[in-house]
């Protein structure tokens, strides 16, 4: 079991519609919620931070901002993520881009820059912890979705290596892979329209899973850990 009374949790993604739910019941375990996202008309609140994860330096400076707040980090939940739609050939650079940086580097940096902060919460007892959302298309890469689907592939393979090398320093890594959840990401698609995906996880019941297994030290979320999809 982890403790979450107290602990200082740094949730990227904050403003979306999985990340607010995540950062609202990590509160109601007890934790102190460092929130942060990259537009400002979409965070407010004394703990809140902007920056950009598709920069070099953005996951770096929200880190430095909690530590510089709370004295510590115990643990970070990255829920920040874009999505796009369309055929494999005509797919833009840009869109490419945005993907790659956004859905893979953002979090990739964000393992690397929390490590030494969590690594020394561990050292002082405490259970750290870092959650990635991959989601299902990771495990299952989706035509019409090949793009973000090799984006988020990405980011579940260096997880899947990292944490064996941060769980030597006490620091568990968690994959979280749910299936098409109702956000709404799907209509802010960065390029093409959404096909019919059919029923949806409701973002409550995927959210409450990922906490839930915060705090029973769950090392890995697959798709079929996730409440079935409603009518």
């Amino acid at each position: 079991m982890t403790d979450l009374n107290d602990a200082v949790v740094l949730v990227l993604g904050a403003s979306g519609g999985l990340g607010s739910r995540i950062a609202a019941m990590l509160e109601d375990e007890g934790a102190r919620v460092v929130r942060a996202a990259r537009h400002p008309d979409s965070l407010s609140g004394p703990d809140a931070y902007l920056a950009d994860l598709r920069t070099e330096q953005g996951a770096a400076s929200l880190v430095a901002a909690a530590l510089q707040a709370h004295g510590r980090l115990d643990g970070v939940v990255v829920a920040a993520g874009v999505v796009a739609f369309g055929p494999a050939d005509e797919v833009s650079d840009g869109t490419l881009a945005e993907l790659v940086e956004t859905n893979m580097l953002g979090p990739i940096r964000a393992l690397r820059d929390a490590s030494q902060a969590l690594a020394e919460s561990a050292a002082a007892g405490r259970e750290p912890f870092v959650v990635t959302i991959s989601g299902v298309v990771s495990e299952s890469p989706t035509a019409g979705m090949a793009a973000y689907s090799a984006s988020k592939a990405g980011l579940a393979a260096f997880v899947s290596a990292a944490s064996r090398e941060y769980r030597r320093r006490g620091v568990r890594v968690l994959d979280a892979r749910p299936g098409h959840t109702d956000t709404g990401l799907a209509t802010r698609a960065v390029e093409g329209t959404a096909p019919a995906f059919g029923a949806a996880l409701e973002p409550d019941d995927v959210a409450a899973r990922i906490v839930l297994a915060i705090v029973d030290g769950e090392k890995d979320l697959p798709s079929s850990a996730f409440t079935p999809a409603r009518d």
